[in-house]
């Protein structure tokens, strides 16, 4: 997990992954549609079979990470992410059944804080939404 993994596209362009994996719903196994990868800056959700969505949520604007891990998953040595972030169009989401769970948690908070701080980011600037800006220039 800590080897940076480098994948070539059709432009010859080479993508830099932290981290990827499949959701592992059965038994432990990757036996679904849905995989996430770890960008520097980013996080990619992408689920479906006939009908592929694809997420993306920036680093930057997450603000929370928690690990869950059901008794089942403990025998399967997986876990669930649940992440909450800034952003509008997705404030919270799940990164389900992954392995090796507690140390991709922490790995998305290291990340997350090494973005944080290139980007200059503070929490404060993340929470703050722009109908608290508007609120804030309406009785100023």
């Amino acid at each position: 997990m800590e080897n940076e993994e480098k994948v070539e596209t059709k432009d010859s362009v080479e993508i830099e992954y932290l981290w990827k994996d499949k959701k592992r719903p059965i038994f432990g196994l990757p036996l679904s549609f849905t995989t996430y990868r770890l960008k520097p800056d980013k996080i990619e959700v992408k689920t479906g079979f006939l009908a592929i969505k694809e997420e993306e949520i920036k680093l930057y604007r997450i603000t929370d990470v928690t690990l869950y891990r059901s008794l089942l998953q403990r025998i399967f040595k997986v876990g669930t992410i649940h992440i909450c972030s800034g952003d509008k169009t997705t404030p919270e989401f799940d990164i389900k059944d992954v392995k090796n769970s507690e140390k991709v948690k922490n790995l998305i908070s290291e990340t997350v804080e090494k973005c944080r701080d290139e980007k200059r980011v503070s929490t404060r600037e993340i929470l703050s939404t722009d109908d608290e800006l508007d609120d804030d220039e309406l009785h100023g």
